[in-house]
C-alpha cells in the first residue's frame, strides 16, 4: 500500500500548520460534532447551497457533504502556490492571445498543430479578436494536488467558468459561524474579499466604447443550471445584475438589459454560459440561452465577454501536457508549479505503455469534466478495465493518462470520528488590469476511504481552507 503524506501529523506529532487543532479534536465529544454538522447542514440547506447531478432522479436541490475540519497551509506555502498559479495565469492567456493572432508558438513547434486547430473549444469566429487588455480567460481556476511536504502538482487547469467559488465563500462563513473560538486562536488569511476583487477585475477590462462606469452583468443559463446558487449568490455580492439571455438584446453597437426603467447599456458579461450557446447567430441556431448578435458587438468592442468564446482551448487535457512549455515560450522562466506526468494517448508509443498499465494508471478523456469519463485504474475491476480499453483503442487521441499519485490527506470527520480522506484544492485566479488570487481556494474531500475522485458530482465533499497569517 502506498504511504500517503498526512497534512496534520509527521510521524506522530502534528505538523506545525496544525498546532492549534490537535486539541480542538480530540476535546470534542461525539455529540457535539454530531450537533455542529446537523447545524453546518440546516445553515446550507437555509441559504441554498444545493447543486443538481445531470441525468439523475432523485433530490435536484442537493446538499453538497461540508466537512468541519479545516485545512491548512502555512504562508511560506502559499506564497508559493500564488507565485506558481499567477505565472500559470499568465502563460495561459499569452498562449490564447498568441494562438488566435499569430500562433508564434505553433510556428516555433513548441506545440503540435492538430491540438490547437483540431480542437473542439478553438473557435475560429475568435481570431484576430483583441480583447481588453488582452485577457482572454478573466478567472482561472487551477486544480492542485500534494503528494509531499513540497510537493504541489497542477492537475488540471480551467479557463472557461470555473464554479464552486460560492463554496470557497460559505464555507468560510459557515466555519465562524460554528466555531468562532478557533477564528480568535488563529490569525487566518480572509478570502471575503473575493467578490469585490472580481468586480474590480471584470470593470478594469471594460470596452473602449465604455464611457464612465461599467454596467458589468452575470449571463446565467437559468434556475435549472447545476450552479445556478453560484450565479445568484455572486451577483448578489459583487451589486450586479443576474441577467437571462432573453434580458438583453443588440442594438447598434451596443448590448442592452431589460428593466423596468428602460434598457440599460451593458457594457462587461460574465458569462456562464457555454460557448456553444452565448450567440444563435454565430455558434448554435437552436440555442434559447444566448444573445443574438452578440458576437459582433464583441468584435467591435462594444462589449467585453468574460471569459471569453474559445478560451476553453488553453484548458484541453492534451493542451495541459504543454502548459510547462509556454511558460517557457512566453515567459521566458521555469515553470514554479509543475504538471503531473502524462502520457498522450494519440501517440502510438505512448498509448502502447498505457494499454500495457491500465490498471496502475487514471486514464481522462481531453475534454472531460466532473470526474466523468475516466478510468482510475487501481480502483476499478477487470470488467471495467476492459471496457475502457475498447473506448480507449477506438479513439486514443481523446484521452490522456496520468499515474495514480499518492494524493495527500487531511484529517476529516467521519461516523465514527477523524480520518485521514484525500484532498485537492481549486485556487480562483483573477485576471484583468492586474492578476489578484484571494489566500485559500475550494478544497474538495474524497469523503469514501481510500477514493482519488473529489468531484462533488461523484460523491466528494468540501472543506474551508485556511491559510495563516504571518
Amino acid at each position: 500500500m502506498p504511504v500517503h503524506f498526512n497534512e496534520m501529523y509527521d510521524g506522530g506529532y502534528v505538523r506545525p500548520p496544525y498546532a492549534r487543532l490537535g486539541d480542538w479534536t480530540e476535546s470534542m465529544p461525539a455529540e457535539l460534532r454530531h450537533l455542529k454538522q446537523a447545524e453546518a447542514e440546516a445553515l446550507f440547506r437555509r441559504i441554498g447551497i444545493t447543486f443538481a447531478v445531470y441525468g439523475e432522479g432523485g433530490d435536484p436541490d442537493r446538499l453538497i457533504p461540508f466537512d468541519m475540519f479545516p485545512r491548512v497551509f502555512t504562508q511560506a506555502e502559499w506564497r508559493r502556490m500564488d507565485r506558481g498559479i499567477k505565472q500559470r495565469a499568465r502563460a495561459l492567456n499569452a498562449f490564447l492571445a498568441d494562438v488566435y493572432d499569430r500562433a508564434e508558438i505553433v510556428k516555433a513547434g513548441r506545440i503540435p498543430a492538430h491540438l490547437v486547430w483540431r480542437n473542439e473549444a478553438y473557435e475560429p469566429a475568435v481570431a484576430g479578436i483583441r480583447p481588453p487588455r488582452g485577457v482572454y480567460s478573466h478567472i482561472v481556476g487551477i486544480d492542485i494536488v500534494r503528494t509531499g511536504p513540497e510537493d504541489f502538482y497542477v492537475l488540471e487547469d480551467n479557463c472557461r467558468t470555473p464554479s464552486g467559488v460560492s463554496y470557497m465563500l460559505e464555507n468560510r462563513e459557515i466555519m465562524m459561524r460554528l466555531f468562532p473560538g478557533l477564528f480568535r486562536e488563529n490569525r487566518i488569511e480572509p478570502v471575503d474579499g473575493y467578490p469585490e476583487a472580481l468586480r474590480r477585475t471584470l470593470a478594469s477590462v471594460a470596452p473602449q466604447k465604455c464611457d464612465g462606469e461599467p454596467e458589468i452583468v452575470i449571463l446565467t443559463p437559468g434556475p435549472l443550471n447545476s450552479a445556478y446558487y453560484e450565479h445568484s449568490f455572486l451577483a448578489d455580492l459583487m451589486g450586479v445584475e443576474l441577467v437571462e439571455g432573453q434580458d438583453l438584446f443588440v442594438e447598434g453597437e451596443h448590448v442592452w438589459a431589460r428593466t423596468t426603467r428602460g434598457p440599460r447599456r451593458v457594457d462587461v458579461i460574465y458569462r456562464r454560459v457555454d460557448d456553444a450557446f452565448i450567440d444563435p447567430l454565430c455558434f448554435r441556431p437552436e440555442s434559447m440561452l444566448g444573445v443574438a448578435g452578440l458576437m459582433d458587438v464583441y468584435r467591435s468592442g462594444g462589449v467585453t465577454i468574460a471569459s471569453a468564446p474559445g478560451a476553453g482551448v488553453a484548458d484541453d487535457k492534451a493542451v495541459y501536457v504543454f502548459v510547462p512549455e509556454m511558460i517557457r515560450f512566453y515567459l521566458g522562466e521555469e515553470p514554479i508549479l509543475q504538471n503531473v506526468p502524462t502520457w498522450q494517448c494519440g501517440k502510438r508509443d505512448e498509448l502502447k505503455y498505457v494499454l500495457d498499465h491500465l490498471p496502475e494508471l487514471v486514464v481522462k478523456e481531453v475534454h472531460g469534466s466532473g470526474g466523468y469519463g475516466m478510468l482510475v485504474g487501481p480502483a476499478s475491476t477487470a470488467e471495467q478495465i476492459a471496457r475502457f480499453r475498447e473506448r480507449l483503442v477506438s479513439d486514443p487521441g481523446n484521452y490522456i493518462a496520468q499515474p495514480t499519485l499518492s494524493l495527500s490527506t487531511c484529517p476529516t470527520f467521519v461516523e465514527d470520528g477523524v480520518a485521514p480522506r484525500h484532498v485537492d484544492l481549486r485556487p480562483y485566479c483573477l485576471v484583468g488590469e492586474r492578476i489578484e488570487l484571494v489566500p485559500g481556494g475550494l478544497t474538495r474531500v474524497a469523503l469514501t476511504e481510500g477514493s482519488l475522485v473529489v468531484n462533488s458530482s461523484q460523491g466528494g465533499g468540501v472543506k474551508d481552507t485556511w491559510v495563516l497569517a504571518e
